[in-house]
């Protein structure tokens, strides 16, 4: 075996390279985009269980008093986080979908 034909074996042609740079780097945007999806849909949710509770009142035995008022907000947040986390409502979904077509790249 010559050396060229050795050395076309172990270096991978330079074409390859930049097609897997590319698609690295699509693979990056993607991740971003969804994540980015996933935190808009989790604010969705928040604003929409802060709402939600917005009218509830607590009893006076054994309510959270101002604390509980404070905190709701934060309880809301993190509700929403994991559902949106756990598959969501489909808001994330169409977002990202969207976000993909603005970016030029296919779902």
């Amino acid at each position: 075996m010559s050396i060229l034909a050795a050395t076309s074996l172990a270096v991978p042609a330079l074409e390859t390279v930049g097609k897997t740079a590319a698609s690295t780097a699509e693979l990056l945007k993607r991740g971003k985009i969804r994540e980015t999806a996933q935190k808009f849909e989790a604010s969705f949710l928040s604003v929409m269980m802060q709402s939600m509770t917005a009218g509830m009142k607590t009893p006076d035995v054994g309510g959270g008093g101002a604390g509980e008022d404070m905190f709701k907000s934060l309880l809301a947040e993190e509700m929403a986080k994991q559902v949106s986390k756990a598959g969501g409502i489909g808001v994330a979904a169409a977002v990202q979908k969207e976000m993909l077509k603005m970016q030029g790249l296919k779902e």
